[in-house]
């Protein structure tokens, strides 16, 4: 079971307290961008096997929308932070190299 905390409240909830949403650090196109660009914004997803960092809601908690950074493989979690962050926070990333020094943030 995928275990995580809520940077936002303290509390650690398990997932079927939560409620995914998708990939983080997508570039969001508004009014006016190309066609082009909003289907890849929609429909086009790195989908990694590894590292990944998703967006959460504390649904049955708090409520509000934080990030995480976990393995898609071992449910390993490296850390959550704000959903505000625009990029993983250093010190995540440093903990993902520490533990698998051939990652990079791509």
């Amino acid at each position: 079971m995928l275990i995580l905390t809520c940077p936002n409240c303290g509390l650690t909830a398990e997932e079927s307290e939560l409620a995914p949403g998708g990939e983080a650090h997508l570039k969001r196109f508004g009014p006016g961008s190309e066609d082009a660009d909003f289907e890849g914004y929609l429909f086009q997803r790195a989908n990694p096997k590894g590292v990944h960092f998703e967006r959460w809601r504390h649904a049955y908690g708090c409520g509000k929308w934080f990030l995480a950074a976990r393995c898609t493989v071992t449910l390993e979690v490296f850390g959550t932070y704000p959903a505000q962050t625009t990029e993983p926070p250093t010190e995540i990333v440093n903990k993902i190299k520490a533990k698998r020094p051939d990652w990079s943030l791509s």
